[in-house]
């Protein structure tokens, strides 16, 4: 990456945190402002990222001037809004009595309090109705260090530990995302390769290839990636992508424990639980997609439950719909629990609505509409016009949900709608050809069917490094699946050929368990639907009907996508919505044991300190397995073997496939050395492409000119053999003989070859 490209990346870094400054609440007060700004930011920077790639695709102008010039005018905005924002703000004059504010990560509350509780280092808004002090630079730097300051003064020993946890896992985080070159294998084959052909191409269209993942799966989150692709001209960066993603996750599930009535002890749990998670740590330095669909299903979250007490304003309608829609963009199956979140909201924003008075005119005309014996008097026309008015204002609410709810549609259409419309016009069908449509999905949805698919998932999510319960779990499900007649591997549940069970306790980014955040949020939503009042009495109806959201995603998980060995990464984005649960719980449990409450019997007092102390372990166990994923974790890892401090970038880029790192090397070499300019491509759906593409570049730096020679696409077809210069290969000798023109030279070994006309 050059200097130039290092200082381009800083574009959208920049506007976001300028962003951030702009979307702060104003007027009304908010839980947690400035989480609920940076989720503001965060999905207006989305909208404008995906609009941005939709636009100048359509106008064949994905290039690096034309991205410079559209980032340079986003910052521009931001900077304009921050200006315009100090400018209408005033100086407030001292309250005369303390407000209560909302209280976020890091604010002082006593034990129990709730998020409206004041303290010291409350993150203010707007008070009394007066608008804050103008929005300095200096001064919201000043702010945030006193804050912080404060905070960390008031803290006790606990929040310490777990603040100092989270920070110290994100930057190890950071420093492997940093270092270590993208080599998750499905980037190989299809997310990455994908980048590279919009590039070369300069715009959307779908292409010939043998791959159809890399036309068919949403591009939301490489939409992202070719930001960074053309800002700096290679991938260095392209892992920050999910820790961003990740860092997102931890605002906002603290936010959603807050919302929820969590305190700050609560909030810090919550987001502890979920950083130490090792799917979690492993997944924020990868260029996988499914922490960037958590993301976007957890903004969705925030911004529903917002709706839950007070009518919901445009601008967050407009949040959920840019929600929907990047979720929709990036990971259909994130679209389970975003559903539901929708459905919540609505329901909410409807209960509110009618609840709504219309006006003084209702009671004034049910006065005059009664006789002066008690008897309904006949209705005159002042009383029909009251009548009138006030069903006109139980209407208008109603009316406003109603439009609110198209709106978001609206706004989801016209993020996700130009993908979807190319897909049809491709394949006919909104969800791709019916390869795609039948093998992810479930195939069968009969409750036997649903019961022995959850059972699996389950099995497979709580995996731990003991064999024997691994064994015993996975033969009481074959066993049982096989009593009420269900196959267990049957292909109409079960994903491709693979057969249940899998080991999945080992670290590795793609199929790692997590047993411990998986049971303390599943025990968090039971606790939650059953006993609410054991976490908080004030918050019995929210955690309700929050609790019956995340339960209802996994349920709907469980009923629609096929058990599949990788299947924990997938339902990630539910680990994430269910973790505020489990930060509650395990914080109603602390505060329990620190409850001076005179008991009338030891045994209760030691079970407290039993169920306090097995928080504890709890939390030290999550910390452990954290640090030893980013340790020693698959494929990028600390310390050992394939360490990113010790291993070469083109090896790092191949620790999942080593014995390939030299062939690939090889054939390349040959092949320019050879002079040829048109290389056709032969491979299967799995292979690896992404490799050429870094090797085969020109030596300016522009793409190669790669074209398939195979084609899945029955309305685009493959190149000529005969009309390239070269052939590389991967996967199949067989296959690959079969395309190399007669005459041709072609050389093989055990997983990638090339083949040359005569005289090259």
């Amino acid at each position: 990456m050059s200097a130039a490209g290092s200082l381009l990346a800083v574009l959208p870094a920049a506007s976001v945190l300028l962003l951030t400054i702009a979307a702060k609440p104003r007027g009304t007060p908010a839980v947690a402002p400035s989480r609920l700004a940076a989720v503001r930011a965060a999905l207006l920077t989305g909208a404008y990222a995906v609009l941005v790639v939709e636009v100048l695709g359509a106008l064949h102008a994905l290039t690096r001037p034309a991205f410079v010039a559209a980032w340079l005018l986003f910052l521009l905005a931001a900077a304009t809004a921050v200006a315009l924002r100090r400018r209408r703000e005033t100086p407030a004059t001292p309250a005369a009595a303390a407000t209560p504010q909302p209280v976020p990560v890091g604010a002082a509350v006593p034990a129990g309090a709730t998020p409206d509780t004041p303290a010291p280092a409350v993150d203010h808004g707007p008070v009394g109705g007066r608008t804050a002090a103008p929005v300095q630079p200096n001064g919201v730097r000043a702010r945030l260090l006193a804050r912080t300051t404060e905070s960390w003064r008031t803290a006790g020993r606990g929040e310490r530990l777990l603040a100092g946890g989270i920070g110290g896992l994100v930057l190890l985080e950071l420093l492997i995302a940093l270092l270590a070159e993208p080599n998750n294998f499905d980037s190989q084959t299809y997310h990455l390769p994908k980048v590279e052909h919009w590039v070369a191409q300069g715009d959307l269209d779908f292409w010939p290839t043998a791959i159809h993942r890399q036309v068919t799966i949403p591009p939301g989150a490489e939409y992202l990636l070719l930001h960074l692709r053309l800002l700096t001209g290679g991938d260095a960066l392209y892992n920050l992508v999910q820790w961003a993603a990740g860092v997102l996750c931890l605002l906002v599930v603290a936010r959603i424990t807050a919302q929820l009535g969590g305190g700050r002890r609560a909030q810090l749990i919550t987001a502890f639980v979920l950083a130490s998670t090792p799917m979690v740590a492993l997944q924020a330095t990868s260029t996988q997609t499914d922490l960037v669909c958590a993301a976007w299903v957890a903004c969705a979250a925030t911004l529903a439950l917002d709706g839950l007490r007070r009518r919901t304003g445009w601008g967050t309608v407009l949040g959920l719909g840019a929600a929907t829609g990047l979720t929709a963009l990036t990971k259909t199956s994130g679209l389970i629990a975003v559903g539901p979140l929708l459905v919540l909201w609505g329901l909410a924003q409807l209960r509110l609505a009618l609840a709504a008075r219309p006006s003084a005119a209702e009671p004034a005309g049910r006065a005059a509409s009664v006789g002066p014996e008690g008897r309904a008097a006949s209705a005159g026309p002042a009383d029909r016009a009251a009548s009138v008015g006030a069903s006109a204002g139980r209407a208008r609410p109603v009316f406003r949900v109603v439009t609110g709810s198209v709106l978001i549609l609206a706004v989801a259409a016209l993020v996700v709608g130009p993908f979807l419309a190319r897909v049809t016009a491709e394949f006919g069908h909104p969800l791709g050809p019916p390869r795609l449509r039948e093998s992810i999905p479930m195939e069968r949805h009969d409750p036997a069917s649903i019961l022995v698919n959850a059972l699996r998932i389950g099995h497979t999510a709580f995996d731990t490094p003991v064999a024997p319960l691994r064994t015993a779990g996975a033969d009481a499900i074959i066993g049982g699946a096989e009593a009420i007649g269900v196959d267990p591997q049957d292909r109409a549940i079960t994903f491709g050929r693979e057969m249940f069970p899998v080991p999945a306790w080992y670290p590795d980014e793609d199929r790692v368990a997590f047993p411990i955040a998986g049971s303390v949020a599943l025990l968090g939503a039971l606790v939650a639907l059953v006993r609410p009042r054991r976490i908080d009495p004030a918050q019995v109806g929210p955690l309700r009907a929050y609790a019956v959201v995340v339960l209802a995603a996994v349920l709907l998980h469980t009923s629609m996508i096929k058990w599949q060995p990788w299947g924990n990464r997938l339902i990630l984005y539910a680990l994430v919505l269910a973790v505020p649960l489990a930060g509650l719980w395990l914080d109603a449990l602390l505060r329990r044991h620190a409850d001076r409450t005179p008991e009338p019997a030891d045994s209760n007092r030691r079970g407290r300190s039993v169920a306090a102390g097995a928080v504890v372990v709890v939390l030290a166990t999550s910390a452990l397995a954290g640090v030893l994923a980013l340790s020693y974790g698959f494929p990028r890892r600390l310390v050992g073997s394939g360490s990113v401090f010790t291993t070469s970038d083109w090896d790092t880029r191949f620790l999942r496939r080593p014995e390939w790192a030299d062939e690939f090397r090889w054939a390349a070499a040959a092949v320019r050395e050879s002079g040829a300019r048109r290389i056709g491509l032969v491979e299967r759906n799995d292979d690896w492409e992404y490799p050429w593409w870094l090797l085969l570049r020109q030596p300016d730096g522009s793409s190669p000119d790669l074209v398939s020679l195979q084609s899945v696409l029955p309305e685009r077809p493959p190149a000529d053999p005969a009309s390239v210069d070269a052939i590389v290969c991967t996967g199949s000798q067989p296959t690959c003989a079969k395309l190399v023109p007669a005459g041709w030279r072609l050389e093989f070994r055990d997983y990638v070859g090339y083949a040359l006309p005569p005289g090259r």
